[in-house]
Formats: structure tokens, sequence, C-alpha cells
């Protein structure tokens, strides 16, 4: 899973999301969804100037943490039209 580090980010500057908003450019709404953990897809320009203004990493805003039940190979989940269900093996 991707665990969002965004407030902790803010939080360490003393930043508000209004100051991050009026720094990067990008509206309020999105950093305020970014920053509560309400999307599950990130802008890649957004992410670009998110890490320029505080002069950081992606890895400082973003962390890949492995899954307690995987989701891939032997446990592949397969999404067709909406529906999760594991790949039957053959």
């Amino acid at each position: 899973m991707i665990k969002n580090h965004l407030s902790k980010l803010l939080g360490e500057r003393r930043w508000t999301q209004a100051d991050l908003a009026r720094k990067t450019g990008i509206r309020r709404a999105t950093i305020n969804e970014l920053y509560n953990e309400l999307t599950d897809r990130v802008n890649l320009e957004h992410l670009d100037r998110i890490c320029e203004v505080p002069e950081c990493s992606v890895s400082d805003v973003l962390e890949y943490v492995p899954n307690p039940q995987r989701k891939t190979g032997a446990d592949l989940i397969v999404e067709e039209h909406g529906n999760r269900h594991k790949k039957p093996n053959f």
C-alpha cells in the first residue's frame, strides 16, 4: 500500500494547506483531498510541485509499505467491470 505523508510534511514545516496551495498554485480543494487521503490518484505535476516548494523528495511525501495480503502473483486480484475477484489458477 502507499502511505501519504503530506500532513506530516506540512506539520513539520508549520505550513497550512492554504500555504501549500498558494506556493504551488494547486487548488486548495486538491491539497485538502491529498492531505486527508481522500484521493486514490496523484497527479504527477502536482507531486512535482509539492516536492519542489519544500525541496523534498517523493519519498518524503509517499511511502510504499508492503500489503499484509498480497494482491499479485498467485494472489492476483483482477478487476473486471468494477468487480474484484481472485484470478483462477489454470
